[in-house]
């Protein structure tokens, strides 16, 4: 819904115009229990009509370290890790400037790591439970193989731990950048209002 331009083609002119004409239609019918909700990262980008049809103009900040460690926490989900409370407070503090969708994506690479070691492993111990586990070459029990030669069914990945995720966090950059987030505070101060 950006902002209407000379250079625009008529049927993008004319989808705006239906979605404002339908907008302002909306919990004025039988049901008035209708609730729209738009999001935008460009808020300055909207045309100045569809701006005006939101009546309420809401910026959400970037999570804070608390929010952080929990969207850690959603991410990870019912994935088997060797995380504590205070690995997750660290991760909320080490991740300031952090979107929801940055950890989403640094967690999703941290679960990975276990595979990339397996994949890499020269040499594997088979554990009690007959299972196989990558190891160091030096260490008790182990055979030289790898992860194409563990038996189906048979691999038994490291757990994901904290040492994963400082990892993934050294090659991991905030989208987010200052300047993008100046600009939305100053949006705010013109067009918006409080939550």
């Amino acid at each position: 819904m950006g902002a209407r331009s000379d250079g625009e083609n008529e049927a993008s002119r004319r989808v705006k115009t239906e979605f404002m004409v339908q907008m302002d239609g909306v919990g004025k019918g039988q049901d008035k229990r209708v609730l729209v909700l738009g999001a935008t990262n460009v808020p300055w980008d909207l045309d100045p009509a569809i701006r005006r049809r939101f009546e309420k103009r809401v910026y959400i900040p970037l999570p804070e370290k608390q929010a952080r460690a929990e969207i850690f926490k959603i991410s990870i989900g019912k994935t088997k890790i060797s995380l504590t409370d205070s690995d997750f407070k660290e991760l909320g503090s080490m991740t300031e400037g952090y979107s929801g969708s940055d950890i989403s994506t640094l967690v999703k690479g941290a679960l990975m790591e276990p595979i990339r070691t397996c994949q890499i492993a020269t040499h594997f111990v088979k554990k009690p439970s007959g299972n196989y586990a990558p190891c160091k070459p030096n260490a008790k029990g182990a055979v030289e193989m790898g992860l194409f030669d563990v038996p189906n069914g048979k691999l038994d990945p490291p757990v994901c731990s904290m040492n994963d995720f400082r990892k993934c966090l050294k090659t991991s950059k905030a989208s987010v950048n200052p300047d993008d987030l100046k600009r939305l505070e100053d949006w705010m101060d013109q067009f918006g209002q409080e939550g």
